[in-house]
C-alpha cells in the first residue's frame, strides 16, 4: 500500500512536467493547461485525493517563487513605480477584501461578517505568474510588466495579514480593524528589516566563497531562511523574502560569471518544476472542495460563485481607473510617470487579475473550529468559492488575456527597438573601454606579447561592438544579405557540432575518459551559449 501511495506521489510531478512540456512545445500557457489537466484527472475514478497542505505551500512553494521573481525584477524600475505598485498591492487588496466581504455577508444567509471578510482577503491577491508569462511573450511595455510583477510580489503580505485578522475575529479572538492595521504595519516593517538584515550577510558570504556551486547553494537557502526567520519573529515572511531577493538580485552583477550561469539555469529548472506542480494541484483540488457541500443547493452555489467572480473582476476595474486619474490629478510627478501607461495599459492591468495557489492555501488554512469548539462558520463554502474564483479567473481571464493584448495593440515593439539601440551604444562604449585597457596592459608588459594574441583580442572587442548594431537589422543587411556576425555565428555553430561529434566518438572508442569529455563539452557549451545570446 505504501509503495502504491509513493507511486501516486511521484505521478504528480511527472504528470505536471509532461503537461507543462507539451504546453510549452505547443506555444500554450502552461499554467492554464495544467489547471485544466488537473480538473480532468480529478474526474478519473480511483485517483486519490491530493489535499493542498497550506503549510507546504506557504513554506516550500511560495518562498522560492517569490524570491526568484524578486531576484529577476529591476529594483530601479520597481522604485520608480512604487506608488502604483503600493496602491495595487495594499489599497486594492484591502478594497477587495472589504467589498467582497460585505457582498458575501449580504448575499449568503448565515455567513458572519468576519468569515465573509476572510473570504474577501483570500480571493484578494492576484497571482501574476500566468499573466506575466503571457505579457512578456507578447511584448507588453516594460512598465506594465513591472507593475504586474511588483503587485504580485507585495500583495500576498497584505492579503495574508488581512486573512489572519479576519480568521482570528471569526474564531472569537476579538480583533478589531485598528488591531488589524497595527498588525499589518508591524509585520511589514519587521519583514523589511529581516530582509534587509539578511541580504547583506548573504551577499558578503557569496562574494567570498569563490565556488559557484556553493554560492548558488547559499542562494537556495536564502528564501527559506528569510521566510522562516520572519515568521518566527511574527513578521511578514513574504516581505522578508521579497526584500532579500531584491537586494541579492541587485548585487548579482558582482558575482563571478560561472556563478551567474549556473544560478540562472538552476533557478529556471526549479521554478519550472514548482510552478508546474502547483498549477496541476490547483485542478486536483476539485473532489476535496465538493466533498463538504452536501448541505447546499447547487443552484445557489452556482449563483454565489458567479457573483463572487464577477465582483472580484469588477472591483479591480473600479479601483485601477479612478486611482490612476486621482493620482494624475493630485501629483505632477505621478502625471509624468503615468505617461507610459495609457488607457489600454490600464485595461490590461485590470484584466490581469488571475488568482492562484496562495488563495487556495489560505482557504485550506482556515481552522475547522473556533476558539469555543464550534465549527468555523462557512468553512466548506469559503473553500468552494475560493476554488471557483481561482478557477474562473485562470480560465476566463487567462484564456482571453492574449487575445485582449493583441486586440488592444499594446505590444511594446518600439520599446524593444529602443532597448536594442541603447544596448548597441552600451556595447560600443564597453568595447572601447576594453580596447583602451588592452593598450594600457600591453604598454606595461615587460616582455613582448604575441601579435596574433593581440589581434584576436581586438577582433573580439570589435565583434561585440558590431553585434548589437547588426541586430537592429534582424541579422540581415540592407539588401537582405547575411551580416558578418550572423555568418560567424552560423559557421561557428557548425564547427562546434563537429568538435562535439569527435569528442563523443573518442569517448566511445575509449580514447578519452568521461571526465575529459565533460570538461571539453562544458567549454564548447559555454561558447555556444555566448553565440546563442545574439
Amino acid at each position: 500500500m505504501e509503495a502504491i501511495q509513493a507511486l501516486w506521489l511521484l505521478a504528480v510531478p511527472v504528470a505536471a512536467l509532461a503537461v507543462a512540456a507539451f504546453a510549452r512545445r505547443a506555444g500554450l500557457s502552461a499554467p492554464l493547461i495544467l489547471v485544466i489537466a488537473g480538473l480532468l484527472v480529478s474526474f478519473v475514478p480511483d485517483v486519490p485525493h491530493f489535499e493542498l497542505d497550506p503549510e507546504l505551500v506557504l513554506f516550500f512553494f511560495l518562498p522560492p517563487l517569490l524570491f526568484t521573481a524578486a531576484w529577476e525584477s529591476s529594483y530601479v524600475n520597481l522604485r520608480q513605480n512604487s506608488g502604483t505598485i503600493g496602491v495595487l498591492s495594499v489599497g486594492l487588496v484591502l478594497f477587495t477584501t472589504v467589498a467582497v466581504g460585505y457582498a458575501a455577508h449580504l448575499m449568503i444567509p448565515g455567513l458572519p461578517l468576519a468569515a465573509a471578510f476572510a473570504l474577501g482577503a483570500i480571493v484578494a491577491p492576484p497571482d501574476a505568474v500566468a499573466a506575466v508569462s503571457v505579457a512578456r511573450r507578447l511584448g507588453l511595455p516594460r512598465r506594465v510588466v513591472t507593475i504586474l510583477v511588483g503587485e504580485s510580489l507585495f500583495n500576498d503580505a497584505t492579503a495574508l495579514t488581512a486573512f489572519r485578522v479576519a480568521v482570528a475575529a471569526a474564531a472569537g479572538a476579538g480583533f478589531t480593524m485598528l488591531d488589524g492595521l497595527e498588525r499589518f504595519a508591524l509585520t511589514t516593517v519587521l519583514g523589511c528589516a529581516v530582509g534587509l538584515l539578511l541580504g547583506p550577510p548573504m551577499h558578503w558570504l557569496r562574494s567570498r566563497l569563490r565556488d559557484p556551486v556553493v554560492e548558488n547553494a547559499v542562494t537556495l537557502v536564502a528564501p527559506f531562511a528569510a521566510y522562516l526567520i520572519a515568521e518566527v519573529l511574527h513578521a511578514s515572511g513574504v516581505i522578508a523574502v521579497v526584500v532579500s531577493g531584491l537586494y541579492l538580485g541587485h548585487r548579482a552583477a558582482e558575482s563571478a560569471a560561472a556563478t551567474r550561469l549556473i544560478g540562472r539555469s538552476f533557478w529556471k529548472v526549479m521554478i519550472f518544476i514548482l510552478e508546474s506542480v502547483v498549477f496541476l494541484l490547483i485542478g486536483l483540488q476539485l473532489p476535496l472542495v465538493v466533498d463538504g457541500l452536501s448541505g447546499y443547493d447547487w443552484t445557489e452555489l452556482a449563483w454565489w460563485a458567479a457573483a463572487v467572480f464577477v465582483l472580484v473582476v469588477a472591483v479591480r476595474f473600479l479601483w485601477v481607473f479612478p486611482t490612476f486619474y486621482l493620482g494624475v490629478w493630485l501629483s505632477p510627478s505621478v502625471r509624468r510617470k503615468e505617461q507610459g501607461v495609457d488607457w489600454r495599459g490600464r485595461v490590461v492591468i485590470s484584466w490581469a487579475g488571475m488568482r492562484g495557489v496562495v488563495s487556495l492555501a489560505a482557504a485550506f488554512a482556515i481552522p475547522f473550529t473556533t476558539d469555543d469548539g464550534r465549527p468555523f462558520p462557512g468553512r466548506d463554502l469559503i473553500l468552494f468559492l475560493t476554488f471557483t474564483t481561482v478557477l474562473a479567473t485562470l480560465l476566463v481571464q487567462g484564456l482571453t488575456f492574449p487575445a485582449l493584448i493583441r486586440r488592444l495593440g499594446i505590444a511594446g515593439h518600439r520599446e524593444q527597438y529602443m532597448d536594442t539601440v541603447t544596448e548597441a551604444g552600451a556595447q560600443h562604449a564597453a568595447a572601447k573601454a576594453a580596447l583602451e585597457r588592452l593598450e594600457e596592459v600591453l604598454a606595461q608588459e615587460s616582455a613582448p606579447v604575441d601579435e596574433t594574441v593581440v589581434e584576436r583580442l581586438r577582433q573580439l572587442a570589435e565583434h561585440r561592438q558590431l553585434k548589437a548594431w547588426e541586430r537592429l537589422g534582424g541579422g540581415t543587411g540592407p539588401e537582405g544579405e547575411e551580416v558578418p556576425t550572423a555568418t560567424y555565428r552560423r559557421l561557428r555553430r557548425e564547427m562546434l557540432s563537429a568538435e562535439r561529434r569527435v569528442f563523443v566518438q573518442m569517448r566511445d572508442q575509449r580514447r578519452i575518459d568521461d571526465e575529459v569529455l565533460d570538461r571539453v563539452l562544458n567549454e564548447l557549451d559555454l561558447e555556444e551559449a555566448a553565440l546563442s545570446r545574439a
